[in-house]
Order: C-alpha cells, then sequence, then structure tokens
C-alpha cells in the first residue's frame, strides 16, 4: 500500500497524504486527557464507562486508589510525583491506562528557607509546622 501511494505522484498524492495525517492525529489523545491531576492529601472520584474488575497503581506511595462501586473510584494524592493507574474489567481488557501527576497542594502553606534547611508551615488559620502525611517532607 505505501508504494501505491508512492507511486500516484503529482497532485494524486495529496489526498492519500492527507486521509495518512488525519488518521494519526485522530489516534493521537487531546492533551487535556493525557494525565490525571491530583494534589496531595486530596480525593477525586473518577467515574468509568464500564464496571471494572480490578484496579492498578504503578507506585502506591504516590496514589491510592480505593474502589467505591464497579464503576467508581476514589483517587487520593499521597506523595508528589508521578505514577500511573491502569483499570481492567472481567476480561482483562483495558478501561482506562493513564498517568497520575500529584502535585503539593500548597494552598494556606508558607515555607522557610534556612540555608539548606527547608521548613513548612501550615497556615490556617495560625501557622505551625505542616504534617509530613501531607506531603510535605522537608527532610
Amino acid at each position: 500500500m505505501a508504494r501505491r501511494l508512492f507511486s500516484l505522484g503529482g497532485f494524486g498524492m495529496m489526498p492519500a497524504m492527507g486521509i495518512a495525517f488525519t488518521a494519526v492525529f485522530a489516534a493521537a489523545p487531546a492533551f487535556a486527557e493525557e494525565y490525571i491531576a491530583l494534589e496531595t492529601s486530596q480525593a477525586r472520584i473518577l467515574r468509568l464507562a464500564r464496571p471494572a474488575d480490578s484496579v492498578v497503581i504503578g507506585n502506591p506511595s504516590i496514589a491510592d486508589a480505593v474502589v467505591q462501586d464497579a464503576q467508581t473510584i476514589v483517587l487520593t494524592g499521597k506523595d508528589f510525583g508521578v505514577t500511573n493507574i491502569v483499570v481492567m474489567d472481567k476480561q482483562g481488557e483495558p478501561i482506562l491506562d493513564r498517568e497520575l501527576v500529584v502535585s503539593r497542594n500548597a494552598r494556606g502553606t508558607t515555607r522557610i528557607y534556612r540555608q539548606a534547611d527547608v521548613q513548612t508551615l501550615s497556615c490556617t488559620p495560625y501557622c505551625e509546622k505542616a504534617s509530613t502525611k501531607n506531603g510535605f517532607d522537608d527532610k
């Protein structure tokens, strides 16, 4: 088939190239759908198109998944970083295979830098040392 495209020559090749480019770009996922954004210590509900049988998180120290029901998963950011989630149905077919990007939840926080020492304070409403369980590991 590739030989045939090139043997068309002249303007006959242009429609074939247009079809090829359309097929390539139609198969590429939209940028907004390439990853799921999470924040540390925050949960996000993920609804699935069909029932799930198994859920796998690539690095469970970065994110956690709790199956609420067959079509609802609750994702929680545990520590900042990048991992992935794979959800499969009973036949082993993938329902979802996405990257999870967990960022630090910095709302209501202040960082104090003293040379190499960094301290994070949670200022809600008074400033106190932030818990390392919230993804603020300053050491």
